[in-house]
């Protein structure tokens, strides 16, 4: 990769992209107003508004966003005549969880190991450092050869759509020949993946009711029905004795057929502890990537420190519902209320809140783009070849952009590979797949131009 000129420029700038990936890390941008403030998020926006007008873009603005958060636009012309490409990523981040859990702070970034550690490392502030190396590599070896659009979302996490609906709203802005999301990642460290399947997603509440009010579990327990123990039948109905998903009316789509990933690999992957078996059945792929998983993401009840010998009243949970390519969403969420309903026991009162929806996504991977990203990866990646991957997580924007540009093309790349556990304490990102991945998407963005 060294004799490349674009590589040796990329390898040059990789103190400067450490020094603003740290400062871009510790702003708090949960897009979760009541968790933290609004102004952290404000700043990370207004940060990434400095860094695109430095680097020459024109047009930049904030883009209030119908759900109360701002995403960030940038346009950087290239040549006259020359194609489009969209770069997205996004600034807020996974809230950090147990704080006491990271070894090192969650806003600070920290090298170790090799690799550095912070929220929004990988998913997905490194991102949006990832464009900026690919386009100040091209502009120092003969100038970037497209017109660029940036944007840079500010709820991706909270699938709460602000920016599909600004981008309905508005469909010129982001119009583009093809589209680079820069929010998913290798299958593994040094394996360059495009990830060609998304899953889509449902988020609901659900909340039962069965008393007026909570009661002594000694005099009335055994007769009163107990919310939480309602609700606890509930969620248990989700799952077959195996731990497969099993939401009344949604079938499984087809099995995976691409890039398969090793079982005692997985087990590695998701730090799963020995004698405990992996749920569901068929392959690892089949069951992350193409069928629909259930998650309880939270439950509303007594915790066990401080609890009262109470039969409970009320008890609520936050249920994630992931949907293959194949599943319309909005069909799956009507199918989850119905399946909730349905198995409430005792007559329970029950009510369900739907806060957030994503269709899945399946890109065409036969596209001309996709030819032109082997090619780089294969320069990026000395001795490998581009693999095509699924990925269990939701991006709703995928599918929006798809919708309003139909013949644009997509492609996932990123730098959330299994090591980085996005989501999840101790986040980091491998700084030789930050590296590898800007040399790879401007050498991609050079091929494209003269495809």
């Amino acid at each position: 990769m060294s004799s490349n000129p674009v590589a040796e420029t990329v390898a040059s700038l990789m103190p400067t992209a450490k020094a603003e990936l740290t400062e871009l890390v510790a702003f708090k941008s949960v897009a979760d107003f009541d968790q933290f403030p609004r102004t952290e998020s404000e700043a990370a926006a207004n940060w990434i508004v400095a860094a695109l007008r430095t680097e020459g873009f024109e047009d930049v603005a904030l883009l209030d966003t119908p759900d109360g958060t701002q995403s960030v636009y940038g346009f950087l012309p290239g040549p006259e005549g020359a194609k489009t490409v969209l770069l997205y990523a996004h600034y807020d981040v996974q809230p950090p969880l147990d704080e006491a859990g990271w070894v090192t702070p969650p806003f600070e970034l920290t090298e170790r190991d090799g690799r550095w550690f912070g929220r929004g490392t990988a998913d997905c502030k490194g991102g949006f450092i990832m464009h900026l190396l690919a386009l100040r590599a091209l502009k120092a070896n003969g100038g970037v050869p497209v017109h660029v659009k940036v944007i840079v979302e500010g709820s991706e996490e909270q699938g709460t759509g602000g920016l599909e609906r600004y981008a309905e709203e508005h469909p010129e802005l982001l119009a583009a020949d093809t589209i680079v999301i820069g929010d998913a990642g290798n299958f593994r460290v040094g394996l360059p993946t495009v990830t060609s399947t998304l899953r889509g997603m449902t988020m609901m509440r659900v909340r039962i009711d069965t008393l007026a009010g909570n009661l002594h579990s000694g005099q009335f327990g055994g007769a009163a029905p107990d919310a939480l123990g309602a609700l606890i039948r509930v969620l248990d109905s989700l799952r077959a004795e195996d731990g497969s998903t099993t939401v009344d009316g949604l079938t499984d789509a087809p099995a995976w057929e691409g890039l398969q990933y090793d079982e005692e690999q997985f087990r590695k992957d998701a730090k799963v502890l020995d004698g405990v078996t992996l749920i569901g059945s068929g392959t690892v792929a089949d069951r992350i990537w193409a069928r629909p998983a259930v998650t309880v993401l939270g439950i509303d009840c007594p915790p066990v420190v401080g609890a009262t010998p109470s039969v409970q009243s009320s008890a609520r949970a936050l249920i994630s519902l992931r949907v293959p390519p194949g599943v319309d969403a909005a069909e799956a969420t009507k199918l989850l209320e119905a399946h909730l309903e349905a198995h409430t026991p005792w007559g329970a009162r029950v009510q369900t809140e739907q806060i957030g929806q994503g269709q899945p996504f399946s890109a065409d991977t036969t596209s001309p783009a996709y030819a032109a990203m082997a090619e780089a990866m294969a320069v990026a990646y000395p001795g490998q070849e581009m693999q095509y991957a699924g990925q269990g997580g939701s991006i709703p924007l995928c599918n929006t952009l798809a919708a309003l540009y139909p013949r644009a093309e997509i492609l996932l790349i990123g730098l959330s590979e299994p090591e980085a556990q996005i989501h999840a304490v101790n986040e980091s990102v491998s700084p030789e797949e930050l590296e590898r991945l800007s040399v790879a998407e401007a050498l991609f963005l050079r091929t494209y131009a003269a495809s």
